[in-house]
């Protein structure tokens, strides 16, 4: 993933990027004189000033990896993706400096480049976070690199609202939509959690066709939050957790235990329970007994049919 910054100070960038405290090991660089920290921001700032009517020509990215592919990223494959970055993103005929950092966890390039060309033409920052993404994704896939699941991997502590809220109730709703059985358990069990539900109906009709969750004063469209939990999904999920719980407690219902070895006595008191469910005299008599009752009513009606049918 990479996040994307602009500014108007080369110093500040420059002095940040190499930090000795940070690790830092540069891996490219062009059209810069690198003999120093202030060499090189003199060399960004001069260029800059081929067209003064930008007001902010410092590009800063941070390019950073999932710490699954940490052994595969040596400065070189990490400096030939930062570059493949550029290109794929316009970053092009340009000064820049790539350098890599350890101070996280997770393994990571800071790209400062100048927005000025080497023509003094100004590189085009339209859409480009929307291109950031797509770019990213595209050259994951070409390397085989590691895909985050997404949310799960996102620091929870370094979010600010509303987003902390948000992942607060991804996580909550991750939980309660998985083991409610229908609209009403869940609804109680978030609301004991500080989440209100809100159902969006279609007009002025009784059709539900959204739901709005509140947490902290903030209001979330279910699909905002996750895909997963737009109104029609969650209904989904309530309904699978109902059949699935039915099927749990269905075999308990037909269990009949069968002795590896019974005596004389065990099968009188099998052959007498088996007659009980048949005339309902049994003082066990349920609901299973009726239900295997009319089970084996059935196998015996279905016997006496094939049996006329081989008479005729």
């Amino acid at each position: 993933m990479a996040k994307i910054v602009k500014g108007s100070d080369f110093k500040g960038v420059v002095d940040y990027i190499l930090n000795k405290n940070k690790g830092t090991r540069v891996v490219a660089c062009d059209g810069l004189f690198m003999e120093n920290k202030d060499t090189i921001a003199m060399s960004f700032n001069v260029q800059s000033q081929m067209n003064g009517k930008v007001a902010k020509p410092v590009g800063h990215i941070a390019l950073s990896f999932s710490k699954e592919d940490e052994h595969r990223l040596t400065d070189r494959a990490m400096a030939v993706i930062a570059l493949e970055y550029m290109e794929r993103m316009g970053i092009r005929n340009t000064q820049f400096l790539i350098a890599r950092h350890f101070d996280k966890e997770h393994p990571h390039v800071h790209i400062a480049y100048n927005r000025i060309d080497n023509d003094g033409n100004t590189i085009s920052d339209r859409n480009e976070r929307l291109r950031s993404t797509r770019v990213c994704k595209e050259l994951t896939m070409k390397y085989g690199l590691y895909m985050s699941s997404g949310k799960e991997n996102v620091k929870r502590n370094r979010l600010k609202e509303p987003d902390k809220t948000k992942y607060e109730l991804y996580d909550i709703l991750k939980t309660e939509v998985g083991r409610c059985g229908n609209w009403d358990v869940l609804a109680a069990n978030l609301k004991r959690q500080g989440v209100e539900v809100h159902f969006k109906h279609k007009g002025r009709t009784n059709e539900v066709q959204g739901i709005v969750f509140t947490k902290n004063g903030y209001r979330f469209n279910g699909s905002k939050v996750d895909r997963r939990f737009s109104y029609s999904k969650i209904d989904a999920s309530l309904q699978r957790n109902r059949h699935e719980e039915r099927m749990r407690l269905m075999p308990k219902a037909h269990e009949i235990a069968t002795p590896s070895a019974p005596s004389a006595t065990t099968h009188t008191e099998l052959f007498s329970g088996s007659l009980g469910l048949l005339n309902g005299n049994t003082s066990s008599y349920n609901a299973a007994d009726a239900e295997a009752n009319q089970e084996m009513a059935e196998m015996l009606r279905r016997k006496k049919k094939r049996k006329r049918g081989m008479s005729l």
